[in-house]
């Protein structure tokens, strides 16, 4: 049973962590991700060496926690827990100046033994947490803590504390895997003497992986983007660990990254020359003049500038970059770059700038704040990877209205979407191959765009701005992913509601806006008696045939328009003869009505429905035959009642969705005409009466009987003019079959019944006139 009172409770760990320490992409998801985990409802701790390059600000805000021996191999270090708490999250750093008081995180000959002593101190220091905090779940990043799992494996398995430990192991960047000389695995990890741990840390016959054994003992692995754990499973992108990640995919899955939106907005942040915000952007055009006078770059306006923040290896692309930049820089289009890394590209870049003054700038350095005022600069940002498992700087480059240009791998691809000139959907541009001739293009399509388009081009900065990129999505993925580790702890409300507060309104919105109108339209419709001809003949009818409302709908107003415009001149000048026979027929009411409508007569109406299609194309002497011919079944069924009731129940519901099929479309024909005749006579009465024949017809739908005679009425109409007999005889029969089809439904609980009981006696009055005249 799933605990109420109980919150998930997390050990993020990762060598470095934002805004203590960072070199890279871990840096910041290590800053940003802990604090979204809290704000959805998780309790989190983040374990970081104490590194000596921490500034003293928060060196002084921490406080000393607690302290303990971590046996690593033959030896037992001194390790201490300096708690520091800040946006929320609890920060507890591992101290141990032997290993962290150094002036860089990485890189020493030791890197082995001081990760191997970070990853073991993790483990050791849950014992040692806050009251009332048991680890969950730990969570820990890379090679540097990849060793955590192994040792939570082989060291503290049975342990109370850490049976309810579920792990699970993130990759960032799986070329950098932690491989070292076996020597490590007796001297400094001392699992030699276990065979299944030693067996799957050794990745040939003299070298250990430490990020191997985290992916063999992990209970989830994840990394930064969907495309990026597709890609890893492939000896092209896998570094050597392709196998053993298809072996384990069914535990592997990718979750994006996001972004600081807070610490990355251009409306509010004081490291750029003027704030904008995607309604307002003149600020980014400030922001452009002054960089380009910052860099010594032409301050023009109508050149698009193209910038680089990356680091200077072949994984970033710059090999692409040193063969495209001459074609790129004498295109016209401004570039600058800043960044640090090999030798063979800082001394290339050096070249090109001395080559194309004013139009090439190189910035060989680590500059935090110029790459900021670069970002909010810029038209263009470069980034022409060989793989990217996620990538922050397209995204923070969309953030400021800065359109990327990437290559489709890894997270490039899951997070930009290339330009379509068709649509104009998109939010930066891409080129499929690892080629610098496809990357000149993909730059030129977007400078062609600049200088030609403009439109489009700012279109496309407004969409860039408007994606969503912060940690509350990633977040809301993790802990979808630790919840399904941990069953028996119940998930706050507030997250689970927030997600489906934004899906169930959508689902509930559309039946509401459907049936809304239908209700309605009958509600106004009653009072308005003398409107619109049209409208008054589609409500009236509505309510009888409410069902089938939402599917006729358009062939209604179709059917609608068409017959009322080609009728009308017929009803005028039928209507007087047509009022007079109403009224003189109506007075005929005898009881043989009420057996009629007792009849059960569900296979007349498909014989009626037969019927209606030919009456209406059939000259007037044909239809005057078919009246009679109706009539006579009428009489027929009087006399053949008790033996068809049973038959007729049970057609009856087969026959009413036929007959409700095509006459429904002519529904509001029927309650137009009345209309028409009574703005011709201009005589209430008349009016009155024929409203109400209209109206009971297409409710009397148990009446089957009636419909004989309703037909006889619809086709003596034509007789006194015979071309528009068929138009009139269409409009007038046609919905009788409708009132019986739909009506066999809805009749218990029609709202209208009520009014019409007078009518029956004054319509099946024609039903006996002509049954007496067949007699005579």
């Amino acid at each position: 049973m799933a605990d109420s009172s109980k919150k998930m409770q997390i050990v993020f760990a990762s060598a470095e962590c934002a805004p203590f320490v960072k070199t890279g992409g871990l840096g910041d998801v290590a800053g940003s991700l802990p604090a979204a985990l809290v704000r959805a409802g998780a309790e989190v701790i983040v374990m970081v060496p104490k590194y000596a390059t921490i500034k003293d600000e928060y060196k002084a805000q921490m406080e000393h926690f607690s302290d303990f021996y971590v046996s690593l191999g033959w030896r037992n270090e001194y390790c201490g827990l300096e708690k520091l708490e800040h946006d929320g999250v609890t920060y507890m750093f591992i101290d141990n100046e032997r290993y962290f008081a150094r002036d860089y995180p990485y890189g020493f000959f030791d890197d082995g033994e001081r990760f191997a002593f970070f990853s073991k101190a993790i483990t050791e220091s849950l014992q040692h947490l806050p009251a009332g905090f048991e680890c969950d779940i730990l969570h820990c990043n890379d090679w540097q803590t990849a060793l955590a799992p192994v040792f939570l494996r082989e060291f503290y398995q049975g342990l109370p504390l850490y049976d309810r430990v579920k792990t699970v192991f993130s990759i960032h960047n799986v070329a950098f895997q932690g491989q070292f000389s076996d020597t490590v695995m007796e001297d400094i990890l001392g699992v030699a003497h276990i065979p299944a741990a030693a067996s799957q840390l050794r990745c040939d016959a003299c070298s250990v992986n430490y990020m191997l054994g985290a992916l063999r003992y992990a209970d989830a692995i994840t990394t930064v983007s969907p495309t990026y754990a597709n890609e890893i499973q492939t000896p092209e992108f896998g570094e050597g660990l392709d196998g053993v990640l298809r072996e384990r995919s069914y535990a592997l899955q990718g979750i994006l990254n996001g972004i600081d939106v807070a610490g990355f907005d251009p409306a509010t942040d004081k490291r750029i020359a003027a704030n904008y915000t995607v309604d307002d952007r003149s600020g980014k055009a400030v922001c452009k003049a002054k960089l380009q006078e910052e860099l010594g770059l032409e301050v023009r306006d109508d050149r698009p500038l193209m910038v680089m923040v990356t680091r200077l290896t072949r994984q970033k692309g710059m090999d692409l970059v040193m063969y495209a930049l001459d074609r790129i820089l004498a295109g016209g289009v401004q570039v600058a770059v800043l960044g640090t890394g090999d030798r063979d590209y800082e001394d290339g870049l050096r070249y090109f700038q001395d080559k194309y003054p004013g139009t090439m700038a190189a910035r060989i350095e680590f500059d935090p704040a110029l790459s900021q005022r670069m970002y909010a600069a810029a038209d263009m940002f470069l980034m022409p990877s060989k793989f990217e498992p996620c990538g922050l700087s397209q995204i923070i480059a969309m953030r400021y209205g800065t359109l990327p240009i990437v290559r489709e791998t890894g997270g490039l691809k899951d997070t930009v979407i290339p330009y379509n000139e068709f649509t104009g959907e998109g939010t930066g541009f891409s080129f499929s191959n690892f080629n610098g001739d496809e990357m000149g293009d993909a730059v030129f399509r977007a400078a062609r765009l600049f200088w030609d388009n403009r439109d489009a081009w700012n279109q496309l900065v407004t969409q860039a701005m408007s994606q969503d990129f912060s940690w509350t999505r990633s977040a809301d993925k993790y802990l979808d992913l630790y919840f399904f580790m941990h069953p028996e702890i119940e998930r706050p409300a507030a997250v689970v509601d927030e997600s489906e507060a934004v899906a169930e309104p959508v689902a509930a919105e559309e039946p509401k806006a459907e049936e809304k109108p239908v209700e309605a339209e009958p509600a106004k419709a009653e009072p308005e008696v003398k409107a619109e001809v049209a409208h008054k003949a589609e409500v009236e009818v509505k309510p009888a045939v409410k069902p089938v409302a939402k599917k006729t709908a358009t062939r209604k107003t179709t059917a609608k328009k068409t017959t009322t415009t080609k009728t009308a001149a017929s009803k005028a000048t039928a209507a007087k003869a047509t009022t007079a026979k109403a009224t003189t027929t109506r007075k005929r009411t005898t009881a043989a009505a009420k057996k009629a409508a007792e009849v059960e007569a569900a296979p007349e109406v498909k014989a009626e429905v037969a019927e209606v299609k030919p009456s209406a194309k059939a000259p007037a002497k044909t239809a005057a035959k078919k009246t009679t011919t109706t009539a006579k079944k009428a009489t027929a069924a009087k006399k053949t009642t008790a033996t068809n009731s049973t038959a007729a129940k049970a057609t009856v519901t087969k026959a009413a969705p036929k007959a409700a099929a095509k006459p429904a479309v002519k529904v509001e024909e029927t309650a137009a005409e009345p209309k028409a005749e009574a703005a011709v006579e201009a005589k209430p009465t008349a009016k009155t009466t024929t409203r109400k024949r209209a109206t009971t017809t297409a409710k009397k739908s148990t009446a089957k009987a009636a419909t004989p005679k309703a037909e006889a009425k619809a086709e003596a109409k034509p007789a006194v003019k015979a071309k528009p007999a068929p138009k009139a005889a269409e409009v007038k029969t046609a919905p009788k079959a409708t009132a019986k089809a739909e009506p066999a439904k809805k009749a218990p609980v029609s709202p209208v019944v009520a009014t019409e009981e007078k009518a029956p006696t004054k319509k099946t009055s024609v039903r006996k006139a002509t049954a007496t005249r067949k007699r005579r």
